[in-house]
């Protein structure tokens, strides 16, 4: 099933999210209707607050990009990255800052360069609760602290330069309001 994608401005989004145990309702098929929606929306991560739930758990599948002669150096690791994160906590970052053009599923038609580093180290559980402690670098470790910082609440947005949001806060208002176009379904704050 498809799910709305909360936009701009929700507070769901600004959340810091709390975990889960193996008890949790209905988790497979939650994690199947995020790829649908995900997919849908031709996104490449989604996290739970963004289809309103305030859980620590989000979804990435980079395997679209492994079509992109940008990541041909990194072809296979694209091709085999698709991932759910359960309660994950990043343990460690490191590497060189670089820049990247960002977007994001719940501020469409907003892209902007962000400056994260290159290398992480994260520890999840599956989506058949096995415990992990990965490495990842490049454009993995970028979609992956993106999602990451969706579950603390925070949007690519924040990252950006007080010029910068000052240069997009009325599309930003746009947003909040649903003043906005896009190929999926959104669902905006009531306030």
């Amino acid at each position: 099933m498809i799910l709305p994608i909360y936009g701009y401005g929700h507070p769901v989004l600004r959340k810091k999210t709390i975990e889960i145990d193996k008890d949790y309702p209905d988790l497979d098929q939650l994690i199947t209707n995020m790829y649908e929606t995900m997919y849908q929306a031709h996104g490449i991560g989604l996290a739970a607050p963004q289809v309103g739930l305030n859980i620590r758990l989000f979804i990435i599948d980079a395997t679209p990009l492994a079509e992109d002669e940008e990541y041909l150096d990194i072809k296979d690791e694209l091709a085999i990255c698709k991932k759910v994160f359960i309660n994950p906590k990043i343990l460690s970052r490191d590497g060189e800052l670089w820049k990247f053009n960002e977007g994001c599923l719940s501020i469409p038609d907003i892209r902007e360069d962000i400056k994260r580093l290159e290398n992480i180290t994260i520890e999840y559980f599956d989506e058949n609760w096995n415990k992990k402690t990965e490495n990842f670098s490049d454009v993995r470790a970028r979609i992956i602290q993106h999602e990451y910082d969706h579950i603390e609440g925070i949007l690519f947005t924040d990252l950006l330069s007080p010029l910068k949001k000052k240069l997009i806060k009325g599309k930003l208002a746009n947003i909040s309001k649903g003043k906005v176009d896009t190929e999926y379904r959104m669902k905006f704050s009531t306030h």
